[in-house]
């Protein structure tokens, strides 16, 4: 066996929500392994700097704004993608919102947002993304999922709802493509220190809770989601498809 199983070079990665968080260090995990990355967000000024980053890695990249709730939006970036880059032949489904609530008083505008960016979003962009990986018989799709997709928290119904449905579309378009060359498979984080979590990091006790609960006793560390980002886009996961691997300190084994 030679580290060519996890060489990405001619490859062309799209990762959405890429401008921050762990959209921007599974882009630039990509790109350190040998692949070109369409970066897709919403701010103009982070795309070039996502994009100015990874092209200082040697690697070729270009920003794209993408709003992935919008069916329209998508088809316009994946086909400017496809124009400049020729292909995709890995898909990061990251872009992803949360708000935080009691049942009963999450707003319906915050249970809408949540859904249609975190679930309908992947769902959007896949299917604009897979039939050219279908046509070529090759693709990586991965799906930024998380524990909260297996696991239940208090004030966290549309973003737990969201990702448990992530895993469940990650099954079944996996069972889809299996035969024609496309992978799908979802990545299961908990708590890493990124802006989406400022809130509850901040909070010494939420923060503490996390801390007691994982068996490693910390929050996971950005460089740490690398490996696995690079594992399920290279050849080394040639035969896993359909599967939500967790990243998680050992939470989800109690």
């Amino acid at each position: 066996m030679t580290l060519e199983i996890f060489d990405l070079s001619g490859k062309v990665a799209m990762v959405t929500g890429s401008t921050r968080g762990l959209g921007e260090v599974a882009a630039t995990a990509l790109a350190k392994a040998g692949a070109d990355v369409a970066v897709c967000g919403r701010s103009q000024t982070d795309l070039k700097r996502v994009s100015s980053a990874i092209k200082q890695l040697g690697r070729a990249s270009a920003g794209f704004a993408l709003d992935v709730t919008s069916k329209e939006s998508v088809r316009t970036g994946v086909d400017q993608i496809l124009q400049h880059f020729g292909k995709i032949d890995i898909l990061m489904n990251n872009a992803g919102v949360n708000h935080r609530v009691s049942v009963l008083d999450f707003p319906e505008k915050e249970w809408d947002l949540i859904i249609n960016t975190n679930l309908k979003g992947y769902f959007l962009v896949t299917q604009a993304v897979a039939p050219q990986m279908l046509e070529r018989g090759y693709g990586k799709v991965i799906n930024m999922s998380s524990i909260l997709g297996m696991i239940g928290l208090p004030n966290q119904l549309a973003y737990a709802s969201s990702k448990g449905g992530v895993d469940q579309m990650t099954k079944v378009m996996a069972l889809e493509w299996a035969k024609g060359g496309v992978r799908v498979n979802a990545i299961g984080p908990t708590y890493f220190e990124t802006e989406l979590v400022t809130q509850i990091r901040d909070d010494p006790e939420r923060f503490d809770f996390i801390n007691e609960r994982t068996p490693m006793g910390r929050w996971g560390r950005l460089h740490e989601l690398e490996g696995i980002v690079i594992f399920l886009a290279a050849p080394a996961s040639d035969f896993i498809t359909g599967q939500t691997i967790l990243i998680d300190g050992g939470w989800t084994a109690w």
